[in-house]
């Protein structure tokens, strides 16, 4: 099958597969936001409790929370903690309220679904009339943010359920970084597919990128399929290529960050050259994201701002040494697959295929 051939869908019954993990909530209250911190995966499972916005954006900003729309749930729920915390002081509330939105809108500024869903949570949140109190318009805060974390567990159910339609018994996935259950507030989204088969009984194998510099495919992919019992091995990012030359990959699953309106995708570093051996190798490219991943503002991949991070997560592992420590380093988080390398687009509302038009309001 060429790239650019649309996938058949299978028909097979599917069970609805539970979480492996929760990672962003609302503590107990709605006083601070709960997070899951993957800086800290596989070595242990820590939970962190958070109030402030210096550590909201700090947790977002240094991958505690991560995957975009994880990350999307993290900054609706952290602005209806803050917001609550400014309608109880003795402030300012609008221009705290801004601040803090704005804070939270740039802590990361390749996913689109963070500043979609700040600025949603924003919109509830602006005075609707004199005698709107500022705990009137948190409440309405809180209950939006938490409509936004319902709709992505739900959003992860829909994806799971389309992409699974692509998945047959005995197939080896490859997909790089992570887009799991550690990625969203539900089951994720390039693993949402995989969930949803495991569940109905389809033997699955997944080939998992350790996805250098953070290891995210090693670290928290491996941990999380392992969890849900989905057979899974770790290879470095440099022998995709030869895997797919062998014969041992059936179908590339990947996430997205931000897809322009053309369905050109950003997702993290090393999925361009993933999409280049696929297509090289006759392997379908699939990307599977929610619609809000979809920035129709955003005509091409070019447009796309790409967040250059610390050099010294290049330089180093965990603290020990793996480069000079003053060599120049250039570690972009992201790159861009262009649209003509992508199979299909698995998203909450249906499966879509070239030619892409995102543009468009979708179906």
């Amino acid at each position: 099958m060429a790239p650019g051939d649309t996938l058949p869908a299978m028909t097979p019954s599917f069970g609805q597969p539970v979480p492996p993990v929760t990672v962003v909530e609302l503590a107990p209250g709605g006083a601070a936001v709960r997070l899951l911190d993957q800086t800290r995966l596989p070595a242990a499972e820590v939970y962190v409790e958070l109030h402030e916005r210096a550590a909201i954006v700090e947790a977002i900003r240094m991958l505690r929370v991560r995957g975009a729309p994880a990350i999307g749930v993290a900054g609706a729920l952290g602005l209806a903690v803050l917001a609550r915390r400014a309608a109880d002081a003795d402030t300012e509330f609008d221009a705290t309220l801004e601040a803090d939105a704005h804070a939270l809108r740039h802590a990361r500024p390749t996913a689109v679904n963070l500043a979609w869903a700040v600025d949603r949570v924003m919109r509830v949140g602006r005075r609707a009339g004199a005698h709107d109190s500022p705990q009137a318009r948190a409440s309405r805060m809180h209950d939006e943010a938490c409509r936004i974390r319902d709709e992505d567990r739900a959003m992860c159910d829909a994806i799971g359920r389309h992409g699974a339609t692509l998945l047959h018994d005995g197939m080896r996935i490859l997909t790089h970084c992570n887009a799991g259950a550690l990625a969203t507030a539900g089951i994720g989204t390039a693993l949402a597919p995989i969930y949803v088969a495991h569940a109905a009984g389809l033997a699955l194998h997944v080939w998992a990128d350790e996805t250098r510099p953070l290891l995210q495919g090693a670290r928290l992919t491996a941990w999380e399929l392992q969890r849900a019992g989905v057979a899974v091995t770790v290879c470095t990012d440099g022998m995709a290529a030869a895997l797919m030359r062998a014969g041992q990959v059936d179908l590339v699953l990947v996430g997205a960050d931000r897809i322009a309106a053309n369905g050109d995708v950003a997702n993290k570093i090393g999925t361009y050259g993933v999409a280049v051996a696929a297509r090289h190798h006759g392997i379908p490219f699939v990307v599977a994201a929610p619609r809000s991943t979809i920035d129709p503002a955003t005509p091409t991949g070019d447009a796309i701002a790409i967040e250059q991070r610390d050099p010294d997560e290049v330089r180093t592992l965990h603290g020990v040494p793996l480069a000079p420590p003053t060599v120049r380093v250039h570690n972009p988080a992201f790159d861009v697959t262009p649209a003509p390398l992508v199979t299909a687009i698995v998203t909450d509302a249906g499966i879509l295929h070239p030619p892409f038009d995102l543009s468009l309001p979708l179906p």
